[in-house]
């Protein structure tokens, strides 16, 4: 009787938008992988078909995490990023090589990606401790521990060779912010990216010198008293060392082709038939769309195959040439909806561990949504960033449906925290 009064109170309008993103991601994936030998969404043999079994999974999972207590995920928080951190080191070991990364665990005809449960451990670990009835935000010690929450697993993910899936990790310096970090944090990220950009546009040595000229600009605006003048120099030398750090990572540590990647991006390479061909010809499958698209399984680009990787991190130009900018709208929209959905479910929950946990899964969809479909337009640099829901793949199918039906079972819990 509990569980049937628990599932009458979930988040209807969740459900909704979740079952829609997933239909469209199915759909789209066998518009854009489907062949006249192999006409059946059914057919189990081809990615729309294992993406149609990763959806029955998922949800059948999810509906299982609805019979669950609501506080084992707050009990066994730690279990899961432990978990998390102990597959990301497994993997440094037994990894498999996919797409230039060693960051897949082959279980026989199926594989599995690590980084993708990391995150939903990640959000889980930092709700739990951030949580705690006698955590401050504000104290050094708290903001370390929770620094090294969310770094450790970024830095497991980046030694398996994948930037673009240890990039998300930054999006959870947003949930710090929103319990009480202060606004520095964020002033210093916004001017870190900006340090960072112009540091691959210009020469160093240039960028040294725009640093220095400021140095002395503000040391003489400045009251020159002790303490001023030894921050600012700090700030300096703060800013120089960061500057020959991104110097270094970007010819030393980033591969030759994501390299490539970021110069297209700035504008400093073009390379349409080689690194920068699958950002070509996705700009030209989605303006093919026009306002309302070519029609369902009718995109010539999507049909023959000139996209490469389509059904996966390209999967949106198959909604923008198929369905045009009005479906472009109408998906966009929905994964808005989402975001705000969870943003306004989250201010709602009596329990801390509740709310925390939702801006979590939040951030982490927008981080998602923002970014790929940034690389599909080029407007940002193509990282592998998988669309949530809609790109093929049952690792991240079935942890963004965890998060998701997590959240629910907490939402639909909230009445009962004192």
């Amino acid at each position: 009787m509990r569980n049937k009064t628990i599932i009458g109170k979930i988040d209807i309008w969740l459900i909704i938008i979740y079952l829609a993103l997933t239909t469209i991601g199915l759909l789209s994936i066998y518009a854009a992988a489907s062949t006249e030998a192999h006409p059946h969404i059914y057919d189990f043999s081809q990615n729309y078909g294992k993406q149609l079994m990763f959806m029955g999974v998922s949800i059948m999972v999810g509906f299982m995490i609805l019979l669950i207590d609501a506080k084992f995920f707050n009990v066994f928080a730690y279990v899961f990023y432990g978990l998390s951190i102990v597959f990301l080191l497994l993997v440094l070991v037994v990894g498999s090589k996919i797409s230039g990364s060693t960051s897949w665990i082959q279980l026989g005809p199926l594989s599995f990606q690590p980084s993708e449960f990391a995150k939903f451990g990640t959000a889980l670990a930092l709700a739990h401790y951030l949580g705690s009835l006698d955590t401050d935000i504000t104290k050094f010690r708290t903001k370390l521990i929770a620094y090294g929450i969310v770094f450790l697993p970024m830095l497991l993910v980046l030694a398996q060779g994948d930037a673009g899936s240890a990039s998300v990790f930054f999006i959870f310096l947003l949930v710090l912010y929103r319990e009480g970090l202060g606004g520095r944090i964020l002033i210093v990220g916004m001017m870190a990216v900006a340090l960072f950009v112009i540091s691959l546009c210009l020469s160093k040595w240039y960028v040294m010198i725009g640093l220095t000229t400021l140095y002395a600009i503000f040391l003489f605006l400045i009251n020159r008293t002790k303490r001023n003048i030894w921050l600012l120099t700090g700030i300096l030398v703060t800013a120089c060392a960061f500057v020959f750090s991104v110097s270094f990572a970007f010819n030393h540590i980033l591969k030759p082709h994501q390299q490539t990647r970021i110069n297209i991006i700035l504008g400093k390479e073009k390379d349409i038939k080689g690194v920068g061909y699958n950002l070509n010809q996705s700009m030209i499958a989605i303006g093919s769309g026009g306002f309302s698209g070519k029609g369902y399984l009718k995109g010539t680009m999507t049909k023959y195959n000139f996209v490469p990787e389509q059904h996966t991190d390209f999967i949106f130009c198959t909604v923008g040439e198929e369905t045009g900018f009005l479906g472009c709208l109408i998906l966009i929209s929905l994964y808005l909806a989402l975001i705000l959905r969870i943003i306004h479910l989250a201010e709602r929950q009596r329990s801390p561990f509740s709310r925390i946990y939702g801006y979590g899964i939040a951030c982490i969809f927008f981080f998602h949504f923002a970014i790929n479909i940034g690389m599909t337009i080029g407007l940002v640099p193509v990282i592998g960033i998988p669309l949530p829901f809609l790109s093929y793949g049952g690792s991240s199918l079935l942890m963004f449906s965890m998060m998701i039906f997590v959240f629910l079972k907490q939402d639909a819990n909230r009445m009962n925290i004192l």
